[in-house]
């Protein structure tokens, strides 16, 4: 049982239908009603009496929406006490896709530790879905993501738009590669291949950029920053988001370069993930403002 779940039950309850729920909860219909079904399967009671024209709280959900609240109101104030009772921590703690190192992370923090001398950070190297985990769990003050068009995101979390770029194709600056404009999706193909581990939204593009006939030598990173290392010591080539290779000491020094897709391609949004329902501890929110300005400083260099 997850606290989203009964969380969901009471949006349903609140609005009185699964669509007005989903909508404001920005989830989609039928993920939120798997939601429930699962909780249903998990509890053996059947929460929503689902028709041709809606889903309604049944009797037995009535019933026991009294208990749900009380428990969703108990969670609220563990939140609360817990976030004030953090306020003064002295380490901020951050689960990253290794995403935006070079361009917001790394500068970011550089700042933060001038205003912030006593406070350490920790930085943990996570895939998406374990960064959400984490999250959902209070292990982590906030997370920093990639995500593509469409992508959903659970409704007790708030994402924060930081920057947005295309894919891009990361090669050794020798390569001959490099002396094309822009690489095609055969191009790529016949090369070796450095894959981002999956749970990673780079290996989800990557199958879907190679539409299922993926490169026949792959190797596997777990996380951008080794895959560029992998680049440079001339392993493959590698599919990134271009804030995440800008300014990289990598591309600066020479070893690596990087080549724009042929072709549309969709954009990449660098998204800051924190819960909903707690306020972040003084230290971590000063370091979440850092990252936004920043994340601003970066975009407008690029523009210009």
């Amino acid at each position: 049982m997850r606290l989203e779940q009964l969380e969901y039950v009471a949006a349903v309850t609140r609005t009185g239908s699964l669509r007005q729920a989903s909508e404001q909860l920005h989830v989609s219909k039928p993920a939120l009603s798997e939601a429930i079904s699962r909780l249903e399967r998990e509890l053996g009671v059947s929460l929503l009496d689902r028709k041709r024209s809606g889903a309604r709280m049944s009797r037995q959900g009535r019933e026991l929406l009294p208990l749900i609240t009380e428990l969703l109101d108990v969670a609220e104030r563990l939140r609360r006490a817990a976030g004030q009772q953090s306020t003064n921590s002295s380490v901020v703690r951050i689960g990253t896709v290794n995403t935006a190192t070079p361009t917001v992370v790394a500068p970011g923090l550089r700042s933060f530790q001038e205003t912030h001398p006593t406070t350490g950070v920790e930085l943990i190297a996570l895939a998406h879905a374990e960064i959400l985990q984490h999250l959902e769990e209070g292990s982590l003050d906030f997370g920093l993501i990639n995500v593509l068009e469409g992508d959903d995101l659970p409704a007790t979390l708030r994402g924060t738009s930081l920057m947005s770029s295309h894919p891009c194709v990361v090669l050794p600056s020798d390569h001959p590669l490099a002396a094309e404009e822009t690489i095609t999706a055969d191009q790529l193909r016949a090369e070796r291949f450095v894959m981002m581990r999956s749970g990673f939204l780079m290996h989800r593009f990557a199958h879907r950029l190679f539409a299922g006939r993926l490169p026949e030598t792959c190797h596997t990173a777990d996380g951008g920053e080794i895959g560029k290392l992998m680049v440079a010591q001339g392993l493959g080539v590698m599919l990134l988001p271009e804030f995440s290779v800008s300014d990289d000491p990598l591309e600066t020094a020479g070893l690596i370069t990087r080549r724009p897709l042929a072709g549309p391609s969709p954009a990449v949004r660098l998204v800051l993930l924190e819960r909903r329902s707690i306020t972040l501890p003084g230290q971590a929110r000063a370091l979440r403002e850092v990252f936004v300005r920043q994340a601003a400083r970066a975009g407008a260099t690029r523009r210009g």
